[in-house]
């Protein structure tokens, strides 16, 4: 199956590149930018040099159609929703990593985007891509949006224990940390090296824009959830997301209890390791996988549940999950390309 990839010079971007280039099943055909055109890829990625020959062609919807199977949009958000319906024709699938076609109320994206929405026939068109929650609908879509990096963290580490319908969902809060790249490839004081080396920030406090898009996926899996807290940090790191949740239990539980739940939930998703209760992860333990690992643990003082999700914002929170949910749509192996170990130091 032949894929393109469009805004090919951003991190999302050149990490799609990496994962189609030892794809089985998927072969790189081309990729675009709206930045450049016919410059070699290597110009803007040094590190493609004998690896990758494709040059970088200014985006032309109708000539992508003609040529690709699927399109992974790695674009920056606003540009999808004016890209996707483009190119959904003949029988072309896209796959959309922005923000764009994540919130099914449109009032909400203009609210916290502060852009024009996607039109409502492509909002409803869209399906969420978390994959190990909604894999019957993936395999059946033609448009899907990627989640968000912090979402996929946390909203994997929430589920079962929401789903199982031990914690109050009226009360929960989560602490949310992410490497530099998470900002992306622009330039910005707050990434500049002299502000984050050696630092520690908050940021977006209260106003991120991933809080409606968790928000929207913990209603449906309980109505009753009420608004979340959800607070945003950069650390001086390049790559990684650790969200920390803490919730109260609606009655009292054993660890060993809800440990059981947390592994017999995941005990078939290859890409969601619980470890053993009273470990916690790291995020250099995932670092350039598409794993997301768990670990969980109770307060008896405070009858408080606290969950630590990690996972590699570039991978499981962006272009791994988009290719583990490429796999499923054209019925290919859902670990296809990305079998790879974490880098590990």
């Amino acid at each position: 199956m032949k894929a393109s990839v469009i805004g090919a010079t951003g991190y999302g971007g050149i990490e799609l590149i990496r994962l189609l280039s030892n794809h089985p099943d998927f072969h790189l055909d081309s990729i675009y930018s709206s930045s450049k055109d016919k410059v070699p890829a290597t110009e803007e990625y040094p590190h493609l040099l004998n690896i990758c020959s494709l040059p970088l062609m200014k985006i032309d919807t109708e000539k992508i159609t003609q040529e690709a199977d699927v399109v992974f949009l790695a674009v920056p958000s606003g540009a999808a929703a004016k890209l996707a319906p483009q190119l959904l024709a003949n029988d072309t699938k896209v796959v959309d990593l922005s923000g764009d076609l994540r919130l099914k109320n449109p009032e909400n994206y203009k609210k916290w985007y502060k852009k024009e929405p996607a039109t409502a026939e492509m909002l409803q068109q869209a399906v969420y891509g978390l994959t190990e929650w909604n894999r019957e609908n993936i395999q059946q879509a033609t448009l899907l949006s990627n989640p968000g990096c912090y979402p996929t963290a946390t909203l994997l580490a929430l589920a079962p224990a929401l789903q199982a319908k031990v914690i109050d969902p009226s009360w929960i809060i989560i602490d949310a940390k992410s490497g530099v790249s998470g900002a992306g490839r622009g330039l910005s004081q707050m990434v500049h090296f002299a502000e984050m080396n050696d630092n520690f920030k908050i940021y977006k406090v209260n106003e991120h824009q991933h809080i409606p898009e968790i928000q929207q996926q913990l209603n449906l899996w309980d109505e009753e959830t009420g608004p979340i807290t959800f607070s945003t940090h950069l650390l001086p790191i390049s790559r990684g997301i650790m969200s920390t949740i803490y919730a109260p239990l609606k009655k009292p539980m054993s660890a060993q209890q809800l440990q059981q739940i947390y592994e017999e939930t995941y005990q078939h998703d290859h890409f969601v390791r619980v470890r053993p209760l009273g470990e916690f992860p790291g995020v250099k333990e995932v670092a350039g996988s598409n794993f997301c690992d768990i670990g969980i643990d109770i307060d008896e003082r405070t009858n408080r549940v606290t969950i630590v999700a990690v996972i590699d914002n570039l991978m499981k929170g962006a272009a791994g999950q988009a290719i583990q949910n490429a796999n499923l749509m054209f019925g290919f192996e859902e670990t296809a390309g990305l079998k790879g170990f974490p880098m590990y130091p």
